[in-house]
């Protein structure tokens, strides 16, 4: 009987020719390895599990079949590359990945190491379910792999499968004519004592795929058994079913590795252009001109002082208030790098254009929804409105407005706001939020407009 991987290998020969020589040539060796006998006891797994009742200290675990006992270590770690479905992966390991990550800002190198730091940790004694999610090229398969590989290597037995694929087999099983049947397949991927699943996802969105992929998830839920799971979706795009488990921190742990503005249909929507870091921060930011009035210069150096102390512990709201100009979008984009540079997240947006871009998510060539958006905005670490007014005064844009600051106000999150006009209508629920002093710090700003003035400082 052949392994689970070299089944699924021999059917994807035809896919396997089209990719590099390189690729081919080592899954073709893999292929033509002497394979032993299968092991009459454990059918050619390596592994075997202990019939108990659920609560039992061996419950879900694997127990190594005898057979294994027989082998040498180059003849055991041969043995499990082949049940893997590893392929060319088997080749990545912790050795040869940069711990920070290739490239990327300070944010996401940070991000990478923990998730590194955590992998090898894992390696070492696999529990409960690691979750990596994150752009494509963000290091999320490398680093599953080398998991794998390390586990490999003493002696676990680990089946590494791209969700499409799996899928794809499982409905091939139900041929006659296949060579492990449905049922043996199945209960393999969701016995496996490791179970790695790439680009979780990425499958074709049918009600027999998520019942297929929540039925193996929720099997090793219930047992416990270790699982790395990938993915390029958000946790909140995903089925309610499957959410509710990835999410759950008694079981799992999610290692967010940052999602690149170029996989985003709306481009640039929450970051900040590189430029706009470079000419704003506090270390450019005037407030001595000489042409100033002695109370310009104050509320400057107030409004300098006050964006300071916000960087470095955000809480409750911040208002900057002034005409153009004054600085306001200046000393915002200085509280974000220093954020920034601390490995926090923000969401910056020019409202008229945030507003733009949530209703361009109701068209359907969109490929980012609007709930996905909304919800970012609404719950960010860190948000950034700026210029808030500008916007179309439609009763649409109001509502929308409505709905992120009533949310943000009412669970008291980090938000900056730079404005011409502070909102006083009796009655207008913006206006009374904007101006509760029990979550908001509003920073007038008194100042001539440096663009005007000729003086070349970068304040804005």
């Amino acid at each position: 009987m052949e392994s689970l991987g070299e089944i699924l290998k021999r059917l994807q020969q035809q896919s396997i020719d089209a990719r590099p020589a390189n690729a081919h040539e080592i899954l073709a060796s893999v292929e033509t390895e002497q394979i032993v006998p299968p092991c009459q006891i454990c059918g050619g797994r390596g592994w075997l599990r202990r019939n108990v009742i659920i609560g039992h200290a061996d419950f879900g675990r694997a127990q190594p079949c005898e057979c294994q006992l027989e082998m040498s270590e180059d003849q055991r770690l041969s043995r499990l590359r082949r049940y893997s479905n590893m392929g060319v992966l088997s080749q990545l390991n912790f050795g040869d990945t940069i711990p920070d990550g290739r490239g990327g800002t300070v944010e996401t190198k940070q991000k990478f190491r923990f998730a590194f730091d955590t992998a090898i940790s894992y390696s070492s004694e696999p529990k409960g379910w690691l979750v990596l999610t994150g752009s494509s090229g963000t290091g999320k398969t490398h680093l599953a792999a080398a998991i794998a590989n390390r586990c490999m290597e003493r002696g676990q037995p680990v089946f590494f499968a791209f969700v499409p694929d799996l899928l794809d087999h499982l409905r091939a099983s139900f041929n006659p004519e296949h060579e492990l049947s449905y049922d043996e397949l199945f209960e393999q991927v969701k016995s496996i004592p490791l179970l790695i699943l790439d680009d979780l996802g990425s499958q074709s969105a049918t009600t027999w795929a998520d019942e297929k992929l929540f039925q193996v998830l929720n099997h090793r839920y219930v047992a416990g058994l270790p699982t790395v799971i990938t993915t390029n979706t958000p946790i909140d795009d995903m089925d309610e079913r499957t959410k509710s488990r990835l999410e759950d921190s008694l079981v799992a742990k999610i290692f967010d590795l940052g999602f690149h503005a170029s996989n985003k249909i709306l481009t640039g929507i929450g970051e900040i252009p590189s430029s706009m870091l470079q000419m704003m921060n506090f270390e450019n930011f005037k407030f001595d001109n000489k042409t100033l009035h002695q109370s310009e210069k104050q509320t400057l150096e107030a409004s300098f002082r006050m964006a300071q102390a916000y960087a470095k512990d955000p809480d409750g709201w911040l208002v900057f208030l002034g005409n153009s100009g004054t600085g306001k979008t200046h000393l915002s984009i200085s509280i974000a790098k220093s954020q920034l540079d601390s490995g926090k997240e923000v969401f910056f947006t020019f409202v008229p254009d945030l507003l733009d871009h949530l209703r361009y998510t109701f068209s359907p060539d969109s490929r980012v929804t609007y709930d996905g958006l909304f919800e970012k905005v609404k719950r960010t670490p860190l948000l950034i409105l700026d210029d808030l007014g500008a916007e179309s005064a439609t009763p649409w844009a109001h509502e929308k407005l409505y709905q992120i600051i009533v949310q943000r106000h009412n669970e008291r999150l980090p938000t900056i706001i730079t404005t011409r006009n502070l909102p006083s209508t009796q009655g207008d629920p913006i206006a009374s939020r904007l101006n509760d002093p029990r979550v908001v710090q509003v920073m007038p700003i008194e100042a001539p407009d440096y663009r005007n003035s000729g003086s070349g400082s970068a304040r804005q």
